[in-house]
């Protein structure tokens, strides 16, 4: 941990469970193949906002800094379908299903999210987007439990 990051982990998977850790990170590497940085990390930070998990929002953010994507995408996800000139057709595809994926109650994905989707990815290229999406839900929902605290990057921590 670094002086200015308070310790308020409960669990810490790299170092409790590192075979499940690095089963979880060799799939994130493969989810990620085929899919472009700008859109993995859009994807990964509307996710983790929806998450409201500050751990992999925090991780996320800078990731987007140091692939230099444009600070007003990056700042405008959260409202990505109120900023259309600022996302392409599939990045705002993606976006919609990864809010619908993330928000999936009783509903589920709606056919018409789906589709679009679908329409604008070919197969394999869609598995990827999904794979993306279910990857950075997993790693929420394991730093929120944990109670990772934002401003901790386990990758720096090796």
């Amino acid at each position: 941990m670094t002086a200015d990051v308070p310790d308020t982990r409960r669990m810490w998977i790299p170092q409790s469970n590192p075979a499940v850790y690095k089963a979880l990170v060799a799939l994130q590497r493969a989810s990620a193949e085929g899919v472009t940085q700008r859109l993995a990390e859009l994807i990964r930070i509307r996710v983790s906002q929806i998450n409201g998990c500050g751990y992999c929002l925090h991780m996320h953010l800078s990731d987007a800094r140091s692939a230099e994507l444009e600070p007003q995408a990056v700042g405008m996800v959260a409202l990505w379908a109120d900023a259309p000139h600022l996302f392409s057709d599939r990045e705002r595809a993606a976006l919609d299903l990864a809010e619908h994926v993330t928000r999936l109650g009783d509903s589920g994905v709606p056919d018409r999210v789906f589709d679009r989707a679908a329409a604008l990815f070919d197969d394999v290229e869609l598995g990827q987007v999904m794979a993306t999406i279910v990857m950075i839900n997993a790693w929420n929902r394991i730093a929120i439990s944990g109670r990772y605290p934002a401003g901790l990057d386990e990758r720096r921590l090796r």
